[in-house]
């Protein structure tokens, strides 16, 4: 199979599938824009953007990762991206704040019926898959880490070492499309990202693989809205603070569940707000799913990477992939879900919303919905979200 013509073929499907309100950077959305020919393409941008294209021989750079290499350590940064397909991965160990910009065209970007993968011209990609024993990040597409040991995963229900340092304060990306194109459902962990040890958010953009989609890894803070998730397999897995508002997740297969998360002691982490928290989403049969493998009531939303795992689906849609019981044992070797790990749902609706089987008791008063916001979950209103972008 040629695996882009596949990709390109999925974001058209898609159209057919996923309509929203035009959601856009009422900042950025001026530099966004492509702009007529004998203009400034980064015309209406903040002063010192960046320019990257793959095909405009005026750009500053050719690639993402070599305009970020280009960044001093210190000081704001914003690199806008020219639309096209950037075949390379992206590593970010700075601490400074940074923004990545992808280029929108007027013609897609205000139709009321599109979406992150309509609405997008930038494609991120890479094909790498673990194998031969390399550790589970090395396969990402996208990094936010402060090391090379920072990004590690790790193995069992602990992952690998903590590390005494922190990375970015503050990464923003919007309206990118970010892909792992080595995968499919016949082979193993490609991750598209892995935030490690950094606060990182993201808007309107969308995250393609199988297994082990998005990471958001120890001590890491994550925010996406109104974006598109695919995947099969414990397609959001992590160790970190991840909230999801928004957002569709598609499952292109069933394996595992659709979240696979660690949770921590409550000495590391007081009131275990460690966790995956879904919001005001949907959940869907992708477009593109292996007609074998998602069927009526096949998929589960969860199951527990560690014990004092959490996950939260909070007012989300549900189509009639998802199985009656909803979350499932990690494995053989833990054929039952501990008490300290906590599922929960609240006013889930559509066919695998319906909750009367679910294996977990944690069906949300208004009362305890009330404990899961986004200043509840991250212990503040975080400064690193724009919530000025418009949904």
């Amino acid at each position: 199979m040629n695996l882009k013509l596949a990709t390109m073929d999925l974001f058209l499907l898609l159209t057919f599938f996923i309509s929203s309100a035009v959601a856009l950077s009422p900042t950025f959305i001026n530099c966004q824009l492509r702009k007529p020919q004998g203009t400034s393409p980064l015309q209406g941008c903040p002063l010192g953007t960046i320019y990257v294209s793959a095909t405009d021989h005026g750009a500053n750079f050719s690639t993402v990762q070599g305009a970020i290499q280009s960044l001093p350590h210190e000081g704001s940064a914003t690199i806008l991206i020219g639309q096209g397909e950037y075949h390379e991965t992206v590593n970010i160990t700075r601490q400074a704040p940074l923004i990545l910009l992808g280029q929108l065209d007027s013609s897609t970007a205000f139709n009321p019926s599109g979406n992150a993968t309509t609405r997008n011209l930038v494609q991120i990609w890479n094909n790498v898959f673990v194998a031969n024993g390399i550790d589970d990040a090395q396969s990402a597409v996208l990094t936010v880490s402060p090391s090379f040991n920072g990004s590690l995963i790790g193995a069992g229900p602990t992952g690998a070492p903590l590390q005494p340092l922190f990375g970015n304060t503050d990464f923003k990306a919007y309206n990118l499309n970010f892909q792992n194109r080595a995968a499919n459902f016949s082979i193993s962990q490609a991750l598209v990202t892995d935030i490690s040890y950094a606060n990182a958010s993201f808007y309107g953009c969308s995250f393609a693989s199988y297994q082990d989609t998005w990471y958001t890894g120890r001590n890491a803070s994550t925010y996406v809205v109104d974006s598109i998730v695919f995947g099969q397999t414990d397609y959001l897995f992590g160790f970190g603070t991840a909230w999801f508002q928004n957002v569709t997740l598609a499952n292109r297969a069933c394996g595992g569940g659709i979240v696979a998360w660690k949770g921590t002691n409550l000495t590391d982490a007081p009131n275990n707000r460690y966790g995956a928290y879904i919001a005001d989403s949907r959940i869907i049969r992708s477009p593109d799913a292996n007609a074998t493998t998602v069927t009526k009531q096949q998929c589960f939303l969860g199951r527990p990477w560690n014990d004092l795992a959490t996950s939260v689906f909070l007012r989300t849609s549900m189509d009639d992939s998802i199985a009656p019981a909803g979350f499932k044992p990690f494995d053989s070797a833990r054929p039952v879900i501990a008490n300290t790990t906590f599922y929960a749902e609240y006013h889930s609706s559509g066919v695998g919303g319906n909750t009367s089987k679910r294996v977990s008791d944690h069906i949300l008063t208004d009362a305890e919905a009330n404990q899961f916001t986004i200043e509840k979950i991250f212990l503040e209103t975080p400064k690193w979200i724009d919530f000025e972008y418009e949904i």
